[in-house]
């Protein structure tokens, strides 16, 4: 059993019977009353975030997650379908449980979060960037670039993406994929 004591960010804990990840913790030592901790914890089975306070010393249960190297296959409908690298093994994901699923085409290396204790797959999370054909935009405007003006393109894999009037179908850019916005342009 593990204590407050042993926070850090990243940690993963069994908060209320579901998985949780520590995105940041402070400890407060009032001049009045017992210390705490105040937490901010991501639930890994839905992703969403929690504020918490914890008494300090409190015990928490530690749980242990495990990091994958996947390959993206396919999709069939909502059901998204991986390789592990290593075993060769195929595993398929619900859409849900992607963080970004319109920025995945077939090849792409991906990390997929499993529960240690029961193999049950928690989240799947793309590379921060990712490197993407433009197969449609609207040619830009000579001399129309006064202002930092952004246009819609849609991606080789349908996504839709706004990028400067400058960029041209055909073009290779990269795109955060955890904010779906243009990085910048692709050389070569």
């Amino acid at each position: 059993m593990a204590t407050t004591a042993d926070f850090k960010n990243g940690l993963c804990i069994d908060f209320n019977g579901e998985p949780c990840s520590i995105i940041e913790f402070q400890h407060v030592k009032p001049g009045k009353g017992g210390a705490f901790v105040r937490t901010k914890l991501r639930n890994l089975r839905n992703g969403k975030v929690i504020p918490n306070t914890f008494n300090a010393g409190v015990k928490i249960d530690i749980i242990r997650v495990e990091r994958r190297a996947y390959q993206f296959l396919y999709n069939e409908g909502d059901d998204y379908h991986f390789m592990n690298n290593e075993t060769f093994e195929q595993t398929f994901i619900p859409k849900t449980l992607i963080n970004a699923p319109e920025f995945l085409k077939e090849g792409q290396p991906v990390e997929i979060v499993f529960l240690a204790a029961n193999e049950e797959p928690l989240l799947c999370e793309l590379p921060p960037f990712v490197d993407l054909t433009i197969t449609y935009c609207e040619p830009g405007e000579k001399g129309n670039t006064a202002t930092n003006a952004l246009k819609p393109a849609t991606m080789e894999t349908g996504a839709i993406v706004r990028i400067p009037l400058f960029i041209e179908s055909g073009e290779k850019i990269r795109v955060d994929t955890r904010t779906g916005e243009y990085s910048e342009r692709v050389k070569g």
